[in-house]
């Protein structure tokens, strides 16, 4: 399998991509045992790649072990980002996808994407929110946001399985002190563990959107706050959902304090109730 853009295609002409692939150099964003990160510079733009060379038979075998899905290659974040655009969710722009090897234990592939700049992660641009309130107009916007990607996600069936806020990247063409509430682009990034099912499932449901929260607990987010979220991502009125919802959520609560938890030395999270 191998796709390459106009402007790649030309300069990898009559070459091996994934010898050209391996050749390229840049800052190494992540290393590890069968797979490198880096972002590039080609043609005067900058780009990401993200390069597989086979997870060994070890690996799989303790996935399946864990009765984890086996992550082989570049093919899931290929396959991800293409649904995403189908959905209408901002996500990364793929410029190249190649794969080879039958043996899922060795095989070799990568996808280049476009580098999303000027932008900042949700995580950053959020880190002071607790001790210097934001716009409240542009909290509210966020908050829907990814209120509405998160059902999105739901509705097609689509877990992210990493699904925290630094994964979201918020636009900064107009500078970051001139975000538009009104025209908010996040792209969601980070898509090589995605899992795409053919219907919903509760229990991928509760991970991904109590990792969310997880990630989110201490940016000084309010009761009011979380309601929002919830309300949206239901489609449905506040008193509906605490009834008829109330197992999911407390799902999904159990899940972000036990995250919270693990990551902070048993700290029980300042929760926004009664704030």
């Amino acid at each position: 399998m191998l796709y390459l853009r106009n402007d790649f295609e030309q300069a990898w002409k009559g070459k091996d991509p994934f010898e050209e692939v391996e050749k390229l150099q840049g800052e190494v964003y992540r290393e590890l045992d069968g797979r490198r990160t880096l972002r590039f510079e080609f043609n005067g733009k900058t780009f990401f790649a993200k390069i597989h060379r086979g997870i060994g038979w070890g690996e799989i075998v303790k996935n399946f072990l864990q009765f984890k899905k086996p992550i082989y290659g570049a093919e899931n974040e290929w396959l991800a980002l293409a649904k995403l655009k189908t959905m209408g969710v901002d996500t990364m722009t793929p410029v190249a996808y190649g794969e080879k090897g039958n043996n899922p234990a060795a095989k070799h592939s990568f996808v280049i994407t476009e580098d999303l700049t000027p932008s900042i992660s949700l995580e950053d641009y959020c880190s002071d929110w607790a001790s210097k309130k934001p716009s409240w107009v542009l909290k509210v916007a966020l908050i829907k946001k990814l209120a509405n990607i998160t059902r999105l996600l739901t509705e097609h069936g689509v877990t992210h399985r990493d699904y925290y806020i630094c994964h979201f990247l918020l636009d900064l063409a107009n500078g970051q002190d001139n975000i538009d509430p009104n025209n908010l682009t996040t792209w969601l990034i980070d898509l090589h563990r995605a899992v795409i099912k053919t219907k919903k499932t509760w229990r991928w449901q509760v991970k991904d959107v109590g990792s969310l929260y997880f990630s989110a607990m201490d940016i000084g987010l309010t009761r009011n706050d979380l309601f929002r979220f919830m309300r949206i991502y239901s489609d449905a009125p506040l008193r509906e959902v605490l009834s008829s919802d109330v197992r999911f959520w407390r799902a999904v609560t159990k899940r972000a304090v036990s995250l919270y938890q693990k990551d902070n030395a048993g700290k029980m999270p300042v929760l926004a109730i009664g704030r």
